[in-house]
């Protein structure tokens, strides 16, 4: 049976129960949620970071360095770099030194989708729903717990390790150009960039919990009424849902045309149910694209990226899938109330 986290005491604010409720979630999916990321991100810093070091120490610097078609002595390096092209690199280096440790939002996509689909099957399976319900914890307090640390706690760890790592992995780039002679260190610690970016990543979070919410909660629907395989009838039953119609919509295709309205119907709710959890999926959900104004020739502009996330929560997609996934919680909760079997 899982340790418990949560006390037994007299239940206190519905606020300090959830907390309980977040820690024990967290404690019991740590080596997943915070471990497993670390060490990519570790493995992130180490790999790029090592191959730069080991470039530089085995084969020391260039003699010569090209901007351009103009050769410039290592020697006179730090003398031939303008002011603006020190701020221009340092601009650089900040608006894009996150993306180096992006694969780690992956793991998160990843990690999320499986936890939320064990999440409510496991305990069930192993009968340790027995312990947590002796607890003076109500089914849409656990169920609300679950959710909101695939939407909040998940998102924000993996936040704090890409900050960590991308930091360091900057470091060492600021490392090796001091040891070419060019410092832009001071640029790059008096840029806001370099503090704003972690902070619009945290901004976006919002975002994404509304478009994931369809996603955690059918998975949790799934994980509290599935008796065996979440998996399949998480994943395997739209997609065969979607080929039956598919099958409907060649037969009606000759009355009417309504093939492609339905099938692009189709193809929006299976997305909503199995994509919603990958960052970013609000510039790709129907046919929408990043816009170009979040890209510039010096990389990511962040308070774009902001504005054009916040600004996918005009449509009524994105809403119509939050009631969906808020109805699905509702579902889950009630079943957990009674469906205790292994």
């Amino acid at each position: 049976m899982k340790t418990a986290a949560l006390s037994t005491s007299r239940p206190g604010s519905p606020l300090a129960t959830l907390t309980w409720l977040l820690r024990r979630e967290f404690w019991e999916n740590k080596g997943s949620m915070l471990w497993a990321p670390a060490i990519l991100a570790t493995l992130l810093v180490v790999l790029l970071g090592g191959v730069v070091g080991f470039g530089v120490a085995q084969h020391g610097l260039p003699e010569h360095v090209y901007f351009g078609t103009t050769e410039v002595p290592h020697s006179m390096l730090a003398e031939s770099i303008s002011d603006e092209t020190r701020a221009s690199l340092a601009m650089l280096l900040t608006s894009n030194y996150l993306a180096l440790t992006s694969p780690l939002f992956a793991v998160l996509a990843g990690v999320s989708f499986f936890y939320c689909l064990g999440a409510l099957y496991d305990e069930r399976r192993d009968r340790s729903i027995l312990f947590w319900k002796s607890l003076p914890v109500s089914d849409a307090m656990t169920v609300l717990s679950k959710a909101a640390t695939a939407l909040v706690l998940a998102p924000a760890i993996t936040v704090a390790l890409i900050t960590v790592s991308s930091l360091l992995l900057l470091l060492v780039a600021c490392g090796v150009l001091a040891a070419m002679g060019v410092n832009i260190i001071p640029q790059v610690v008096s840029s806001s960039r370099l503090y704003l970016a972690p902070l619009s990543l945290l901004a976006v979070l919002p975002v994404y919990a509304v478009w994931a919410l369809p996603t955690a909660g059918w998975l949790l629907l799934v994980s509290s009424w599935a008796r065996s395989k979440p998996f399949l009838w998480a994943v395997i039953a739209p997609l065969v849902a979607l080929l039956v119609v598919k099958w409907v919509a060649l037969a009606l295709g000759g009355f009417g045309g309504t093939e492609q309205d339905l099938m692009h119907f189709a193809k929006g709710i299976v997305a909503r149910l199995l994509g919603g959890l990958i960052p970013g999926f609000w510039f790709t959900f129907d046919g929408q694209q990043l816009p170009a104004n979040v890209a510039s020739q010096q990389g990511l502009v962040l308070g774009n990226f902001v504005a054009a996330s916040w600004k996918s929560l005009a449509s009524v997609d994105a809403w119509s899938g939050a009631v969906a996934g808020i109805a699905m919680l509702a579902g889950a909760a009630r079943l957990r109330r009674w469906r205790d079997e292994g």
